[in-house]
């Protein structure tokens, strides 16, 4: 059974469309008119090894916010959406991820309860290109708001401001992907106590 969720959203600031197969080989095609955005949800769909489609209209003459958050929204709904009844899942996944001189370690739960813990070195350049690298957080924040699923990022050190981001988005992948991965030896079994997630 195909796992796939395409979402599409539409506001006065934005247009997107986001599509997702979490049982893809990695293939991407990625346009949101943000430079280093697009970079950053093409290394998420091959370390994650989910064919990833997004394309995003955005009011990008104001900046880049409406639509890198839009943006974020749909991929968390698309990605909840593809998962659908959790059922054989592994559930929890993590990935630690160096990147040269910076680290990050991320620890997932599609829970189905949203919530972040983030934390990254203070002081880093406020700008790669057109992306403000406050950003980051609040792209986690949507995505999680909108996946349902616990997240947990810490980025331990690191200098460079492309490195902290980019570290974040490849361990994400990695744990997103072995977390939605399903399980062999749990065929047909929901991985939770409760009965639902």
């Amino acid at each position: 059974m195909s796992r796939i969720g395409r979402v599409e959203r539409t506001t006065k600031e934005t247009s997107v469309l986001v599509e997702i197969d979490l049982d893809g080989t990695g293939r991407t095609d990625v346009s949101t008119g943000v430079g280093f955005y697009d970079h950053m949800l093409d290394q998420l769909g091959r370390h994650g090894l989910f064919d990833l489609t997004v394309k995003t209209d955005g009011d990008l003459h104001i900046d880049t916010h409406h639509t890198i958050e839009d943006t974020a929204l749909a991929l968390g709904a698309a990605f909840k959406q593809a998962l659908g009844d959790k059922v054989g899942i592994y559930r929890f996944g993590n990935c630690t991820v160096p990147l040269d001189e910076s680290l990050a370690q991320v620890t997932v739960d599609l829970s189905g309860r949203p919530y972040l813990v983030h934390s990254e070195p203070e002081g880093i350049a406020p700008m790669i290109g057109s992306y403000d690298t406050t950003m980051t957080r609040h792209i986690l924040e949507s995505f999680v708001a909108q996946a349902q699923i616990a997240l947990h990022v810490h980025v331990p050190y690191g200098r460079n401001a492309h490195h902290i981001v980019e570290c974040q988005f490849k361990a994400l992948a990695r744990a997103l992907r072995y977390a939605s991965e399903r399980d062999p030896r749990a065929e047909g079994i929901l991985p939770s106590t409760k009965g639902a997630l």
